[in-house]
C-alpha cells in the first residue's frame, strides 16, 4: 500500500480512531489527471480551511465516463489511478487519498462526513451534485477561486500541437 492512499473502510477507521488528527476535515474530489500548478494551489488553499485534507480520486472507470474521448486526443485518464493517487498523496497539503468508482463523490461524503466540502470556483453551488449530501451530513461548502488557469485538456492540446508542428517541420 502507498502511504496516504486508503481504502474507504481503512480511512473511516483511521478517522474514527483519531478524530483530533482529522477534524475539522476538508474534502474534495476529482480526476487530477496530469497534476499541474492549478491543482497544487487549489489543494493548498483547501488545506488551509481545516486540519486535514482528504481527496476523493475518480477511478479510471469513472474518469473515462466523466471525460469522454475527444477526437484526436488520447483516452482519459492519461495517468492510471494508482499513479495519480500516489502523486496526490505525496503532496504536503494532502493527508489522505481514497479512490472511488462512482460518478459523484456523494457516497464518500455520506460515509466520511467532511466538515467542509471544497470545489474550484469554476463550479456553482446549484450545479454541484454532492451539495445535498454535504448539507445532509452537516458540512459546509466552499468554492475556491482558481489562481492558475490551467487544465489537463489545455496541456494535452499544447503537446499535440507541438507534435503536429514537429511533424510538419520534419516533412
Amino acid at each position: 500500500m502507498i502511504s496516504g492512499v486508503y481504502r474507504l473502510r481503512e480511512l473511516e477507521e483511521a478517522i474514527a480512531s483519531d478524530p483530533q488528527r482529522w477534524r475539522p476535515m476538508v474534502f474534495t474530489n476529482g480526476c487530477f489527471d496530469l497534476l499541474h500548478a492549478g491543482h497544487v494551489r487549489y489543494l493548498q488553499a483547501a488545506k488551509t480551511l481545516g486540519r486535514s485534507l482528504v481527496v476523493g480520486l475518480n477511478s479510471d472507470l469513472s474518469a473515462i465516463a466523466l471525460k469522454p474521448q475527444q477526437p484526436g486526443f488520447p483516452p482519459r485518464p492519461i495517468v492510471p489511478e494508482n499513479q495519480r493517487a500516489e502523486v496526490l498523496a505525496a503532496l504536503r497539503s494532502v493527508d489522505a487519498v481514497v479512490i472511488f468508482s462512482e460518478m459523484t463523490a456523494t457516497q464518500l461524503i455520506i460515509t466520511l462526513k467532511p466538515d467542509i466540502y471544497v470545489k474550484g470556483g469554476d463550479y456553482q453551488l446549484s450545479t454541484l451534485p454532492e451539495a445535498p449530501a454535504v448539507e445532509a451530513v452537516g458540512g459546509k461548502i466552499s468554492l475556491i477561486k482558481i489562481e492558475v488557469s490551467s487544465s489537463t485538456t489545455a496541456i494535452v492540446k499544447r503537446i499535440l500541437q507541438f507534435g503536429s508542428d514537429l511533424d510538419r517541420a520534419n516533412s
